[in-house]
């Protein structure tokens, strides 16, 4: 059986990111009648169109989808083994870091990892985004390099993950607060007004559903996108926020923190990340870091 033949693999991986045979000619600077007969090899040996015409623009078929991320590990690992070997510098590693987690860990968290990260790489740079929803896709694109939150079904199967620490949940409400006045209760709390951190928006969490095998309801008076919004409105008013402990420490300053009355289910903060970043030196050097400062008070 004769072998592929793996120069097919560079025009297909432009293809399949641009999903445009002009842009991907235009990447890889041939020309679009070059780049069309590449294709056309592409779909003998694959035996699939991978891209179709719709409308004005192209799509990818259900196979090319499954190969892009494949196709572009398998092109980053050979120019890795083609690179010539060479030891991190961290006082001349000059490159930006894009971590997305949520706004608790950047005000828990991001001072001491600035300082760390300035005192060892004093050329680097991190950008934090946050995470407005649990799509990976910005991980497998390579906009994100780093992600920290909660491991969950959604969480691709091809991602690297690594656990941080464990989290609990916790009551905080302001000083003051009429739900202090008596033994906070599973009653008493449910009958207060809460203040939900959803990113979907939803009107349910978690804390509903272990109030609810109590058989009580809460009433939910008003649902916030993030953990800062979370906790200014429960500081300025008689709304009770429910958020994990550790993560959102820095955000409480000032707050009055309780034990929920109830059984609630941990959280296991972690790190993700792409495979392809996995030998990455400079990468490996950052998920360090961010590990070293999290297990810190573990």
């Amino acid at each position: 059986m004769p072998l592929p033949d793996l120069n097919l693999l560079i025009p297909l991986n432009a293809l399949l990111t641009e999903g445009s045979v002009a842009r991907a000619a235009a990447r890889l600077h041939l020309s679009p009648s070059a780049m069309s007969r590449a294709l056309a090899r592409l779909r003998e040996v694959t035996g699939d169109p991978l891209l179709v015409r719709a409308g004005r623009g192209l799509v990818p078929t259900p196979r090319a989808l499954a190969l892009r991320d494949q196709v572009q590990t398998l092109l980053e690992t050979a120019e890795q083994v083609l690179r010539p070997e060479t030891t991190l510098d961290l006082t001349r590693l000059e490159r930006t870091f894009t971590l997305r987690a949520s706004d608790g860990f950047v005000e828990t968290f991001g001072p001491a990892l600035l300082a760390l990260v300035s005192t060892e790489a004093p050329l680097a740079r991190l950008r934090f985004l946050p995470k407005p929803q649990k799509d990976t896709t910005p991980l497998r694109t390579g906009a994100v390099d780093l992600e920290i939150g909660v491991v969950t079904e959604e969480t691709g199967p091809e991602l690297r993950t690594q656990a941080l620490f464990q989290d609990r949940m916790v009551g905080a409400v302001r000083p003051g607060h009429p739900l202090l006045d008596s033994p906070v209760t599973a009653e008493r709390f449910a009958a207060g007004d809460h203040v939900l951190m959803s990113r979907r928006g939803v009107s349910q969490g978690l804390t509903d559903t272990a109030l609810a095998a109590l058989g009580l309801r809460r009433r939910v008076v008003v649902t916030v996108g993030g953990f800062s919004e979370t906790l200014a409105l429960a500081r300025r008013s008689d709304l009770i926020a429910t958020v994990p402990d550790r993560f959102t420490a820095a955000l409480r300053d000032g707050m009055i923190t309780f034990p929920l009355p109830f059984p609630m289910p941990g959280l296991t903060l972690s790190l993700l990340w792409h495979p392809r970043l996995e030998a990455d030196p400079a990468h490996r050097w950052l998920r360090g870091c961010v590990r070293a400062l999290c297990m810190a008070g573990s």
